[in-house]
């Protein structure tokens, strides 16, 4: 059974600025991350202060006569920044209209530097011992899978055309590739809101650490589907229902995004 028009008029404006609502406070979390990459790892690679990259806690940074080791850490942590900025360009509609060969550029660099940094992740942490525990470099290597099959469906169906489909899976690799992010706000929102790091431990294997872990890509993915079924559905309980789930994701990521900020990045 579906809903009057005008309801569904009223809920899809709402369900669509509860997205952009949602995307506006991750994109000012985003250029904080990107801000901080540059200030903090990109001076101190800039001048060569490779052991400055020790400053902030990290599983494995600068090592002593690590070369091979030491130059992808600077690699995949430099890159991320530019990965990040040219997703986000991806996702602002006014960019796409008015600069259609930025939008296409960015999203050759951005799908290019994904599937290179996801590779390197699981280079990092298998072949370079970069991690905390079996549970987190097993959640790493997952992200990583998933970060490759969306690049290939999201180039597959731009070769062919099918414009629609590249946008969904396109919009899939936006999640998944921004693991990285997504989990440092996840820990912290996490945090912020128990004012403790409840049930979470020194090697990311706590219950809450496995749940963030998986869910800095599984949940983000997951709230991705769910909105844009209510946005196709012609049913006002499930816009509804969606809107409030974005929403809610909304108020945690700006909480997240806030403790990342004070306590991790500056």
């Amino acid at each position: 059974m579906t809903s009057p028009p005008n309801s569904l008029s009223i809920w899809n404006k709402i369900l669509g600025r509860a997205g952009i609502a949602w995307f506006c406070v991750a994109a000012i979390g985003q250029i904080a991350f990107i801000i901080f990459i540059t200030n903090y790892y990109g001076v101190r690679t800039a001048t060569g202060n490779y052991a400055g990259w020790n400053d902030k806690s990290l599983i494995k940074g600068h090592v002593p006569g690590d070369d091979a080791g030491n130059l992808m850490f600077a690699m995949h942590v430099l890159l991320a920044a530019v990965m990040t900025l040219t997703g986000l360009i991806q996702l602002v509609p006014l960019l796409r209209r008015k600069f259609p060969k930025l939008h296409r550029w960015s999203g050759r660099i951005f799908l290019v530097l994904a599937c290179f940094l996801a590779l390197g992740g699981l280079w990092l942490t298998w072949g370079r011992g970069t991690y905390l525990s079996l549970v987190s470099a097993v959640s790493v290597s997952l992200n990583a899978v998933l970060i490759l099959v969306c690049a290939v469906y999201t180039l597959r169906f731009a070769l062919s055309r099918r414009f629609a489909d590249h946008q969904r899976w396109a919009m899939r690799l936006f999640m998944v590739a921004n693991g990285v992010w997504f989990i440092r706000v996840g820990l912290m929102g996490w945090i912020m809101i128990n004012q403790s790091p409840r049930w979470m431990n020194n090697s990311m294997s706590g219950p809450a650490d496995i749940v963030i872990s998986y869910g800095s890509y599984l949940i983000p993915l997951a709230v991705l589907e769910l909105y844009a079924a209510a946005r196709r559905s012609r049913s006002v309980p499930a816009k509804a229902a969606a809107s409030l789930l974005v929403a809610g994701a909304t108020v945690f990521t700006g909480i997240g995004i806030f403790g990342a900020s004070m306590f991790l990045w500056f």
